[in-house]
């Protein structure tokens, strides 16, 4: 009888450490075994897998149309084959990916509330053409998305599949420029912006992250902080090849609005407007790059390597 339950606690107790052995192999529905970044650091945000529903039919109307945006709110933009486009971020605090194509071009529009990070990727990876959607799991604060046709995890910041059949797999972002709307409008008058027509009903107008910006605190815990700036301090992020920039808004805003700056083998050009919030990276040849804006205590995060920008070290008063 003792021999009996003796086993029978044993079976037992190896049933609870394979169950808790699988869950932690899984997530949000998600399986994180093989991931690219440790599965311990991969954690959920609250919402379960599309509990924050991407956009797939995103409706636009003309710049001249759009009195439901304030000028001075904030847009992610682009610019692609001749076609501005303006993502209001009132809308993509409530949805973090809308699935689009611009002329020939099909594109995935992303934003990390919690890493203020807004980027933009062509959504053809290899000969498969892609859709994204929201995983509800964080790695870094930041968001995972996750494709639909493999269910692989995609890590923002590290533009590359984490998880799935699709890891190893990366993204190839395009240029994306961080804007007040009435300074995009006046660049791009001809731009045309997203609507609160989303076919899902959420308050819009308000702001589900108020005060965060300005707070030190991060929603979730890190493995890197570091104290160089302002947790919460905007920083225009730059890779070239295995090498990562950070400009500072402080820091930029010490200068003239333009400079030039030698880095990774390149001659880079910054542009920034303090009063619309504007920092943009272009080529020699005037071309604009890909980067991303975002708080300093992300991209510190993913990368802890980083050079930063100092306006004094550089001779720019």
């Amino acid at each position: 009888m003792g021999d009996r339950l003796l086993r029978s606690g044993t079976m037992g107790l190896l049933a609870l450490l394979l169950s808790s052995a699988a869950q932690a192999q899984t997530l949000n529905g998600f399986d994180l075994r093989h991931s690219l970044v440790p599965a311990t650091q991969i954690i959920a945000g609250g919402p379960a897998k599309d509990g924050i529903p991407a956009i797939d039919r995103p409706q636009f109307v003309a710049a001249a149309q759009a009195s439901f945006l304030p000028p001075q709110d904030q847009v992610l933009a682009v610019h692609l084959e001749n076609l501005a486009r303006a993502y209001p971020l009132r809308i993509l605090n409530w949805h973090e990916v809308v699935n689009d194509v611009l002329g020939s071009q099909p594109v995935v529009v992303t934003y990390c509330p919690l890493c203020g990070t807004g980027m933009v990727f062509d959504r053809r990876v290899g000969d498969k053409l892609l859709s994204f959607g929201v995983s509800g799991l964080l790695y870094n604060n930041d968001v995972l998305l996750y494709d639909r046709q493999t269910h692989s995890l995609w890590s923002q910041l590290l533009r590359q599949a984490i998880t799935g059949p699709m890891r190893g797999q990366r993204l190839r972002d395009l240029p994306a420029t961080h804007t007040r709307w009435d300074d995009w409008r006046q660049l791009h008058p001809d731009s045309r912006v997203m609507t609160p027509d989303t076919g899902v009903q959420r308050p819009y107008e308000q702001d589900p992250y108020a005060g965060y910006e300005t707070s030190a605190d991060v929603m979730f815990p890190m493995a890197l902080r570091s104290a160089a700036f302002h947790p919460k301090e905007r920083v225009l992020g730059l890779v070239v090849g295995s090498r990562a920039k950070a400009y500072a808004f402080v820091e930029l805003a010490k200068t003239h609005g333009e400079l030039t700056d030698d880095f990774a083998g390149g001659r880079w050009i910054i542009r920034f407007d303090a009063q619309a919030g504007r920092a943009t990276v272009h080529n020699a040849n005037g071309a604009q790059v890909p980067t991303v804006v975002g708080y300093w205590f992300a991209w510190y995060a993913f990368h802890p390597d980083t050079a930063v920008f100092r306006a004094e070290a550089k001779g720019h008063p």
